[in-house]
Order: structure tokens, then C-alpha cells, then sequence
């Protein structure tokens, strides 16, 4: 069974290794530079300050999180050994809760990640050419709106 929590200061040993592990498997576009920055900016400014949602397990050990700032998704990661398990989808569907028109970036390479998110009825809307610190990994831009057939 997959639980939703708010975040703990003690999740952030947790919440860092799913970053890495998701990226590693999804982000091979980065170069190694890139992703040592990232990581750095992640491990000591984001996660330590982001208010997340994590997705858990019976035991109450995360296996994924999202940020969100409004009706924009920031972060969606879940561990590389829990991809497919259904984390993310229940993180983007708790979100989704009461919203009828969510947005997030995907960056183009991250064709998983892409594909993940056009599975729950995401489609994009917009695309620009740097990611948002302007280096150079095109994000897409992807748009999901209620319809009056979604729950």
C-alpha cells in the first residue's frame, strides 16, 4: 500500500538518494558537471527547504516525493528501484486532487519522464531551449486539465 506524507527533516537522507538514483536512471544527458552542480543545489538548498509530499511504503519509507509550488509541479522523483511501482502516479494524483489544471517541465531528453507524464492525460503546451538556469537541456512545458469526465 502507498501512503502520502508531508516530508520530515529526517526524510532528507532519503529524499537525496531518490534524486540521485532517478536522475542516474533518467537524466543521462546531463554531464557530469551538470549533475554535481544539480546535486549540490538539491542536497543543500532545495530539499532541506521545499515543502514535499512523499510517496511511502508500509513500513513509512519513502520511495518518492513532489514539490509543488501552487498548481505547478517543481520536483517529481521516485526511486530508480521503485520506478514503475506506482509512487509517482499516486504523488501526481494527490496533487490533482481539487485542481483542475496542472502544469509541469519535463526536460526534453527525459523521454521517461515525458512519457510518464502524457500517460496521466498530460500534453505539451510550450517548450523553451535552456533549462530555467539556462544551460542548455530544452524543457518542455506540459499542461493536464480536468475534463468533466475526470475525477
Amino acid at each position: 500500500m502507498i501512503g502520502i506524507r508531508a516530508a520530515r527533516a529526517d526524510d532528507l537522507a532519503r529524499n537525496a538518494e531518490i534524486w540521485r538514483s532517478a536522475v542516474l536512471a533518467t537524466h543521462h544527458f546531463l554531464t557530469p558537471r551538470h549533475f554535481a552542480e544539480i546535486g549540490d543545489l538539491v542536497r543543500t538548498t532545495y530539499l532541506p527547504t521545499a515543502d514535499l509530499l512523499v510517496a511511502v511504503d508500509e513500513r513509512d519509507v519513502p520511495h518518492g516525493f513532489l514539490g509543488a509550488s501552487g498548481d505547478h509541479i517543481d520536483a517529481l522523483f521516485v526511486h530508480a528501484g521503485s520506478r514503475g511501482g506506482g509512487f509517482g502516479r499516486r504523488l501526481v494524483d494527490h496533487l490533482r486532487q481539487g485542481r483542475d489544471d496542472v502544469t509541469v517541465d519535463v526536460n526534453e531528453q527525459n523521454e521517461s519522464g515525458r512519457g510518464f507524464y502524457e500517460r496521466l492525460g498530460f500534453a505539451v503546451h510550450g517548450r523553451s531551449e535552456t533549462d530555467d538556469d539556462g544551460r542548455p537541456y530544452p524543457l518542455l512545458r506540459l499542461r493536464w486539465r480536468r475534463t468533466a469526465a475526470t475525477p
